[in-house]
């Protein structure tokens, strides 16, 4: 029975997080706050960038805490059990927030849940993402391209801190970061990417 210990513990760990991960906080804060539903607004995302276009500093706030949180609680609830267990529940609520079963599978990015899974696995790394981000978007005044930078500096710097397992699941995350901003890259690269503070 020991056999299926771990294994069962992994399963448990991803579904517990994947659900957390699935909660639309974005979409039930703007209802709450009489806002409509935030999929009809800005770019349609629900996740805190978007939610920060309502006008309503406090929803997005509140957005912004619950899409981070909804990844740092399951990393540490499941911590106890090794971080392989740990960084499952993690990137499990990464996919949940990206891939929600509850909106046929239509999410926000996952920068904010993924800046919710390292402050739960290596708090470090988080100030790693923050580092570059702020260069980057100080630099270029693109939140997008300095949220990609900070994603591929993330796995590089568990390398170098001797976390192979947590380079290997933020590597995974920042694989599908790209992927969810696929259309802000094609903006990028083509001059039509809207800069941070930008009106219109």
């Amino acid at each position: 029975m020991e056999n299926f210990a771990e294994p069962l513990q992994w399963a448990i760990a991803v579904a517990i997080g994947y659900l957390s991960g699935s909660v639309p906080y974005g979409l039930i804060f703007a209802k709450l706050f009489g806002l409509g539903d935030i999929r009809k607004i800005g770019s349609g995302n629900i996740g805190a960038t978007n939610a920060l276009r309502t006008g309503n500093k406090s929803m997005a706030f509140l957005t912004l805490l619950g899409d981070v949180l909804k990844a740092t609680v399951p990393v540490i609830v499941f911590m106890p059990l090794g971080v392989l267990c740990a960084a499952l529940a993690g990137f499990a609520a990464f996919v949940g927030h990206c891939y929600p079963v509850w909106l046929r599978f239509g999410g926000g990015k996952g920068v904010a849940t993924y800046i919710g899974v390292l402050l739960g696995l290596l708090p470090w790394l988080a100030l790693v993402f923050a580092v570059f981000w702020l260069l980057v978007a100080k630099l270029s005044r693109f939140s997008s391209l300095a949220a990609l930078v900070a994603t591929i500096a993330v796995p590089l710097a568990a390398l170098l801190l001797g976390a192979p397992i947590i380079a290997l699941f933020t590597g995974l995350m920042t694989a599908l970061v790209f992927w969810r901003h696929r259309t802000n890259i094609r903006r990028l690269l083509d001059g039509t990417e809207g800069k941070i503070g930008a009106k219109g």
